[in-house]
């Protein structure tokens, strides 16, 4: 008998989060605290479980959240955001994530969700389902005393301060600045109310304790918020008492370049921290060439992050914008069916539609989702087989019409 997937119910929510917990090989430990929160924030009738038919216990786990994400030029879609996804060891390579996924994204289409999105644990499992790695990530761990910046003036003379703010200040503050950001910038995703409690620590889970952070915001001459940092330091003494430190970034957001110069040179001017972790930044982010030797910057991680699922092809080609004008009819494939069919976009009107034209592009949803927010490369997936050109030109011309000048950025995981 095969496992009996459905919604959990409040009663099966503990046994829920030990299989998440237990999959993603975190402490199985789960207090009534936890339950309590997740019953607060889940919606239940997106919260999946698959149920042994023998025991009647969790064996696997799925979950999706409305999501929204800016796409090129600013335009807000509404996603089908997955996350929770788990499948105990016991019972791996029965089909279970993909019975899940497969009617959750029939259910995001219905519902009218443009698009799904994910952040991919392993790289191999999501582009049978459609989706695309979309936006990558870098963090550069920053040698303090290479930078050649002068470390006795810890704000640039703009007349702009660095305030440090306590949690509550930081959680009235953060959300203007980062809905800012998310306006012009794409690959950036909504944050809700309980990713803005748990990060500034006035919720908390028992499975996994708060830690405590510091709040840096940068304010120009006339005492307006333009940046904010949240940062930990560690506490590290030679045996001769010499501080070693190094600073965590956790969340830095700007919404100019001046602010982003701000806060950067103040967490370099730091006393006793040698190092500063940058976290999950942009791939062609500015912190790098703020910095007078950019090589005191070295690259610790450089990764995908975002990956995209298009559910509706003619609204997401309709709502982005485009760097040149130009038309294409995309072939997309899809073997669930979603999003598969012949479209027209024509980039200069900023119009998609079905078409019976002979295709220029012959490619797979995950590879249109890889193109979608600008930081796939036609090109590069031609080279590897995975696009067809059926028109000469058209791949140039597809690289050309989707590349963004700055390249997309998601800065959170979910």
């Amino acid at each position: 008998m095969s496992a009996d997937i459905r919604s959990v119910t409040e009663s099966e929510l503990a046994d829920w989060l030990r299989t998440v917990q237990t999959g993603f090989l975190s402490s199985p430990l789960v207090t009534d605290g936890d339950v309590a929160q997740r019953i607060k924030y889940n919606d239940l009738n997106r919260t999946v479980g698959a149920f042994d038919p023998d025991t009647g216990g969790c064996v696997a786990t799925f979950r999706t959240f409305a999501q929204e994400l800016t796409v090129p030029g600013g335009a807000v879609l509404p996603a089908n955001a997955v996350s929770a996804v788990s499948v105990l060891p016991t019972h791996r390579r029965r089909g279970l994530l993909t019975r899940m996924m497969t009617a959750d994204l029939a259910a995001a289409k219905e519902r009218g969700d443009v698009l799904a999105t994910l952040i991919a644990a392993e790289y191999p499992i999501y582009g049978r389902y459609g989706f695309g790695p979309a936006t990558s990530t870098v963090e550069w761990e920053i040698d303090v005393a290479r930078t050649g910046l002068d470390r006795r003036l810890p704000v640039p003379d703009d007349g702009g301060r660095i305030d440090l703010v306590d949690a509550a200040e930081a959680r009235r503050t953060g959300p203007g600045l980062h809905g800012r950001l998310r306006a012009v910038t794409p690959g950036v995703v909504s944050r809700d109310e309980r990713w803005w409690n748990l990060d500034t620590g006035l919720e908390a889970l028992d499975s996994r304790p708060y830690k405590e952070k510091y709040f840096a915001v940068y304010r120009s001459a006339d005492g307006e918020a333009q940046g904010y940092a949240s940062y930990r330091s560690d506490e590290h003494w030679t045996d001769a008492k010499v501080p070693l430190n190094t600073v965590q970034v956790s969340d830095l957001l700007a919404v100019n370049p001046r602010a982003e110069r701000a806060l950067w040179h103040f967490l370099c001017s730091i006393d006793w921290v040698l190092k500063v972790r940058t976290g999950h930044r942009a791939p062609d982010d500015l912190v790098t060439q703020l910095l007078p030797d950019p090589r005191s910057a070295r690259t610790l991680v450089s990764a995908d992050l975002l990956w995209v699922r298009l559910l509706d092809v003619v609204r997401a080609l309709r709502a982005r914008t485009y760097e040149v004008p130009g038309q294409l009819v995309l072939e997309v494939e899809d073997p669930q069916g979603l999003a598969a069919g012949r479209y027209l976009l024509d980039a200069g009107a900023g119009t998609c539609g079905t078409t019976g034209a002979e295709p220029d592009l012959v490619l797979g949803v995950a590879e249109l989702g890889a193109l979608y927010l600008g930081d796939g490369s036609a090109a590069r997936l031609a080279a590897l087989g995975r696009v067809r050109e059926l028109r000469p030109g058209a791949v140039a011309l597809a690289d050309a019409v989707f590349r963004t000048a700055r390249r997309p950025w998601c800065p959170d995981i979910f």
